[in-house]
């Protein structure tokens, strides 16, 4: 009757055992260390750079507690923050500006916990200290750009179209086309209709000018601020990877604004420097009319600049910009025909047509491409153009690994902000008042915990100590799946903690008393407690499941410290009716079920109702 078949003790003892497995890693704490990661596609994180980190820092006299290579990064750990920040400096006069040194919090997890997956839960801004910004975008700006792509794609169409035209300003927020007759105007105004659907039309005199002003739809308008923060969003989401933030907080807030939280950073200077970073695509033309020798010995050209060729040499490129990266649409790394690493771009209408008139112009000539990162200029490739290219399908190779390719295609696709951003706040939380918080929360679960305990043990005697072996069972469950499924953990999480016990012994109480009634009835103990725990269960199912059903539409609907209580609160119940019915009755299985003859229990007090006889 209250025999658990071996299945489930060798359930419950995996489960444990797995539970305080992956606890462990919480209790290692984290400590200071130093983080090099390269700011350009041509650096790379290999054993040569970290042999030299390595070399430079004991010249320095700055011992490690442990160096290593991970994620395309360098990250070395220090006793203290004073070291951290004296190698720091060391570091980032060694290496110059192709790399970026900044501050940071490693886990103290031992090796072999790693090897096995075992990792800390992350911890959030409140708990572990770092950067807090609320960035603006410029909304303006966005319009302002929109507008520009707009003039340079009414020029191009009135010049495939050979529609005369006497020139195009931008005004404000006004494109204005300039005619010298009616005619040519009204040819314009159908061929910007017909391709230009975003944008009203009016017509104007001036003088003897036929203008025509152009202003973009209110709902273009919305749409293309919409889309400019959400742009933005994934632009700064791609660029904080590279400070190795675990799980940085990247949303929106309000309509033109953006929270960025980077947990654990210590550095707010990289972290700014990162934010505002900028990567785009130029094309040009090479320069091929001037003497490249010339302009090695200082005598550069006017209109023309000197670049080196990635994997080559000295490059004379013209300074006019033929194409930008703002024309691709998306970009893909692959493989060319030589099954080389490349990188395949698609460019939107305008650009395909621009691209295509330049390859149709410049037929044998030397065409280069530019990656612009941190407003360094390198020629990616200088291909000779064989043949007139269309269909906006363009193909970058040469000189590049796989690894290359796939952070070229990445920059492309998300390495320019749609609009400028100002930060309008920004706070630090330093690691001190995270430690004090952790306390806080710790002392406060530890506490709370200890109450129970107490409680528990005096009223139920050993079934209440039955209860507290389940609930410890239950918190080492939780924070082990928290650590499992690398969730953030925040104050409201673990207030979310200190709930999820105090719903978990609630579950204990019931069945507890269940089987006090049972025994008040005259019921034999085994007969009681199999009878308790199992019309107890009902009860248990049905409370916690309506507070599950809270506690997804909290996740649901909820976002920041929101979302997080509710994870671990919704976690928390499952663990819970876990621990607090089949643990606990495991452990009651050991100690009564293999008593044939149970004369009591030890359950407390059980009062019985007094009958008078007359």
């Amino acid at each position: 009757m209250n025999r658990y078949p071996a299945w489930k003790y060798l359930f419950i003892a995996v489960s444990i055992l797995l539970g305080l497995l992956y606890t462990l890693p919480n209790f290692y704490g984290e400590s200071p260390a130093v983080q090099i990661s390269p700011l350009r596609n041509a650096a790379k994180a290999d054993t040569g750079l970290l042999n030299r980190v390595e070399e430079a820092l004991k010249k320095a006299g700055l011992p490690t507690t442990g160096m290593f290579l991970e994620g395309g990064s360098i990250k070395a750990r220090f006793t203290d923050t004073d070291t951290q920040i004296r190698a720091r400096d060391a570091l980032q006069s060694l290496l110059g500006n192709g790399y970026m040194v900044a501050l940071n919090l490693l886990p103290n997890s031992p090796q072999w916990l790693t090897s096995v997956g075992a990792l800390p839960m992350y911890l959030g801004l409140d708990l572990r200290g770092g950067v807090h910004f609320l960035l603006e975008v410029d909304m303006k700006g966005a319009l302002s750009k929109a507008l520009d792509r707009f003039g340079s794609d009414i020029r191009g169409s009135l010049r495939e179209k050979k529609i005369p035209y006497a020139g195009l300003d931008k005004r404000g927020s006004l494109i204005i086309v300039k005619f010298r007759n009616a005619e040519s105007r009204a040819q314009a105004e159908a061929e910007i209709k017909k391709n230009y659907p975003d944008l009203d039309l009016r017509e104007e005199n001036v003088g003897t000018e036929f203008h025509l002003a152009a202003t973009l739809r209110p709902e273009a308008q919305k749409r293309i601020q919409d889309a400019a923060v959400q742009q933005n969003i994934t632009t700064l989401r791609n660029r904080v990877n590279e400070l190795g933030v675990a799980e940085p907080i990247i949303q929106q807030a309000g309509a033109d604004r953006v929270v960025v939280q980077l947990p654990g950073v210590q550095d707010t200077a990289k972290a700014k420097d990162i934010l505002g970073r900028t990567a785009t695509l130029e094309v040009r033309m090479v320069d091929e009319e001037h003497d490249l020798s010339a302009a090695l010995r200082g005598q550069i050209p006017f209109g023309s600049e000197l670049y080196s060729e990635r994997g080559g040499g000295p490059l004379l490129v013209k300074k006019q910009v033929v194409l930008t990266g703002d024309r691709i649409n998306d970009a893909q790394p692959g493989f060319d025909n030589n099954n080389q690493p490349a990188v395949h771009l698609n460019l939107d209408n305008s650009g395909a047509r621009i691209f295509q008139q330049l390859t149709r112009d410049n037929v044998g000539k030397r065409m280069a491409i530019l990656l612009i990162e941190r407003n360094q200029a390198e020629v990616i490739t200088a291909p000779v153009i064989r043949e007139e290219i269309g269909g906006g399908r363009v193909q970058i190779s040469g000189r590049m690994t796989s690894e290359e390719a796939r952070d070229v295609a990445l920059l492309l696709r998300a390495g320019a902000l749609a609009a400028p951003m100002d930060i309008v706040e920004e706070r630090t939380v330093g690691p001190s008042l995270g430690a004090e918080n952790i306390e806080s929360g710790f002392n406060s679960t530890l506490y709370g915990f200890a109450a129970i305990a107490v409680f528990m043990t005096i009223y139920y005697l050993v079934f209440g100590f039955i209860s507290v072996l389940a609930l410890g069972v239950n918190l080492l469950l939780l924070v082990g799946l928290l650590s499992i499924l690398q969730a953030t953990l925040t104050l409201p999480g673990m207030a979310a903690i200190a709930l999820t016990l105090g719903m978990a012994i609630d579950a204990n109480v019931l069945i507890n008393e269940r089987i006090r009634d049972e025994l008040r009835e005259g019921m034999a103990p085994q007969a009681a407690i199999n009878v308790g725990y199992e019309r107890a269960w009902a009860t248990i199912l049905d409370s916690n499941i309506t507070t599950l059903i809270a506690g997804i539409a909290l996740f649901a609907f909820g976002s920041g410290p929101i979302k997080g209580f509710a994870v671990v609160l919704c976690l928390g119940i499952l663990t819970s009716m876990f621990s607090a019915v089949m643990v606990s009755r495991g452990f009651v299985n050991l100690v009564y079920g293999s008593r044939r003859k149970l004369e009591r229990v030890s359950i407390g007090q059980v009062w019985k109702p007094v009958t008078n006889k007359r």
